[in-house]
């Protein structure tokens, strides 16, 4: 089994690649194989609905000038996925809601290619904002029908410039609990597999209120 992490934050190894990797620790520790995919940094456009992944079906965005598609295939073919972002204004950074934004609609577009993966939010900031910001990234994971881990408070870890994480106990403990249940829930999903049969998809019912 293997899990995929998103740093959303422009900064390599900073704070989020700290928490990412805290959680990440404790997936190894359970035999779990563990990467993270460094987006933030990345120029990354947003996405200009204009529905051709609906359209072609092909599990690709139309755009082309950024490496998208190519992480929706390792991402695709993840058991697991931890999406992890700083906070910018009391929200998700810039690069990473545009990243998300695309990722989920190509997915829902294509048969929701994320449903029932094992998933978990993360999110690092300064001082406020966290609760906020983690709010709207579990929005994207429920929305897919993910399969969402938790920790036992909120997945929220505060540090300003790299690698005062590791000074936020409480937060350090969140990340290795979430890590824990998340590497429980694979095992689990896994072992249930092909005994357990998941609920058949439903053809998604869009309602309109403006008459």
């Amino acid at each position: 089994m293997k899990v995929i992490a998103i740093n959303g934050s422009p900064k390599k190894e900073g704070n989020t690649y700290q928490a990412l990797k805290m959680v990440g620790d404790e997936l190894l520790a359970g035999g779990i194989e563990f990467g993270i995919l460094h987006v933030g940094h990345k120029l990354i456009h947003g996405c200009i609905a204009c529905g051709k992944c609906a359209e072609n079906r092909d599990e690709k965005c139309s755009i082309k000038t950024d490496d998208l598609n190519q992480w929706i295939q390792i991402i695709k073919a993840a058991d697991g996925l931890i999406i992890g972002s700083p906070v910018h204004y009391s929200g998700i950074g810039g690069a990473m809601k545009c990243f998300l934004d695309r990722l989920f609609y190509v997915s829902g577009s294509n048969g929701n290619l994320l449903r029932h993966k094992v998933a978990a939010a993360v999110v690092t900031v300064r001082r406020t904002g966290g609760s906020a910001t983690l709010d709207g990234l579990y929005h994207y994971l429920t929305y897919a029908e993910m399969i969402v881990a938790t920790a036992n408070y909120w997945n929220v870890i505060h540090g300003r410039t790299p690698g005062e994480v590791s000074q936020d106990g409480e937060g350090m403990q969140i990340m290795r609990v979430l890590g824990k249940n998340m590497a429980w829930l694979l095992k689990m999903k896994e072992a249930t597999s092909g005994t357990v049969q998941p609920p058949a998809p439903e053809k998604k019912v869009v309602t309109n209120f403006i008459r």
